[in-house]
């Protein structure tokens, strides 16, 4: 199995007959956090299955976010992080040295809270990672357009914004925003996608589309989401884990989690008696 390392054919952990191993998505083992003094995640161990949708819930601050932005490292962005533990993405350790961030961060896609397009065409948002990821003398026009094409089709865009592709990706509605930063990910081919909070700016309309999106796209990505809406949560995932105070409670099917929780402090969530 290929590993998300420097120079790597094929990052997707992938048999040779394409088709994904058993090895869950993301694994973690005794993963610990520090924020300078502050242990924002306490011995984190957990599985995140290939191809399901899972939602990270719980109260503001019990580490969620947190959680999320380790799995493609983005949390070293920030000083004075510490971090123990192992986290394994499509069965290798993301903290190994051999590892490139870029092609992890290529690996592992994330949507973040409000849709951050870039100021320029939507054409331009969309072949972005092409651009970046590829040597400019191996990018063929054709295969840019087909990549337009494809990854506007897969989230539902295409149609609308066909005729559009040069106009300003900032003039779009917000639904269609958060979409195009979608569409963003996939030319360079992620096995997972993050998404933190993706429709806290969005009307019920804009949730509905983004809830229905990540419905369609289930199976062929693995994607997490953190969300404070418990419904959401409830409608939009296979498996839900709920995390209090850097710790995770419990991890269970959705339906499971809300209907019969085997922790006490999950059924008290779940009930509103905090969070």
């Amino acid at each position: 199995m290929n590993s998300v390392a420097k120079d790597p054919t094929n990052i997707a952990g992938a048999a040779e007959d394409g088709s994904l191993g058993p090895s869950p998505a993301i694994v973690t083992r005794d993963l610990n956090l520090w924020y300078g003094k502050f242990q924002a995640l306490k011995s984190v161990s957990t599985s995140i299955k290939h191809g399901h949708i899972t939602s990270l819930i719980g109260p503001s601050g019990c580490g969620k976010t947190t959680l999320l932005r380790c799995f493609n490292r983005v949390n070293e962005r920030y000083g004075g992080v510490t971090t123990t533990g192992e986290i394994r993405v499509l069965d290798k350790n993301i903290y190994d040295e051999d590892i490139s961030l870029s092609e992890l961060r290529k690996s592992v896609g994330m949507v973040f809270q409000r849709p951050n397009p870039l100021p320029v065409s939507v054409y331009e948002n969309v072949v972005f990672g092409m651009r970046v990821h590829t040597p400019q003398n191996q990018l063929k026009k054709a295969d840019i357009d087909q990549a337009v094409e494809t990854s506007l089709s897969e989230v539902g865009l295409w149609e609308d914004l066909k005729d559009k592709l040069k106009h300003k990706a900032t003039s779009l509605q917000l639904e269609q925003q958060q979409k195009l930063c979608i569409a963003r990910l996939l030319p360079v081919k992620p096995d997972i996608i993050l998404m933190d909070e993706p429709c806290s700016a969005l009307d019920v309309e804009g949730t509905r589309a983004i809830e229905e999106l990540m419905w369609e796209l289930r199976g062929r990505y693995s994607i997490v989401i953190v969300t404070h809406n418990m419904a959401q949560a409830r409608r939009a995932s296979d498996e839900c884990i709920f995390m209090l105070l850097g710790e995770l409670v419990e991890h269970s099917r959705t339906q499971d989690l809300f209907l019969t929780p085997k922790d006490v402090k999950t059924a008290e969530y779940i009930e509103g008696r905090y969070g």
